[in-house]
């Protein structure tokens, strides 16, 4: 951060051309992330995963509401992002552990602030909506 922007978080201080095209916000990194991180199950998922390392069935058992097919395909996203670790133990039949990478752990204190702020304002969103 600046010296003059001391009281501005970095991600509004940055500089955007205006209106911000359509490529480059594609190609965002902060933009990439957030596509990751902002589907339905990708966060929970981490947040599980972040407690302790889980067998694919037993994490397919703490997700209700979560099809085999969606779990297996954000395991499979986090795995590719170098988020979470994939080990497979040769057992009859073969078992799968996931578990956090020690990149993936360092999203667990993004998200808890995330986490922290929607508590915080939580009421005054619920209440907005209600109100339009």
């Amino acid at each position: 951060m600046s010296g003059t922007h001391t009281d501005v978080p970095l991600v509004v201080a940055a500089p955007l051309p205006t209106p911000v095209p359509a490529d480059e916000h594609a190609r965002c990194p902060v933009s990439d992330v957030l596509r990751r991180v902002g589907d339905k199950w990708t966060v929970l998922v981490v947040v599980l995963l972040g407690r302790r390392a889980y067998r694919f069935n037993e994490l397919h058992r703490a997700i209700e509401g979560i099809s085999q097919r969606m779990l297996t395909r954000t395991l499979h996203g986090l795995t590719e992002d170098g988020l979470v670790h994939r080990e497979v133990f040769p057992t009859v039949p073969p078992s799968v552990e996931y578990s956090l990478t020690p990149l993936g752990r360092t999203l667990l204190e993004p998200l808890s602030a995330l986490a922290a702020w929607a508590m915080e304002h939580h009421e005054e969103i619920a209440a907005s909506r209600r109100s339009t």
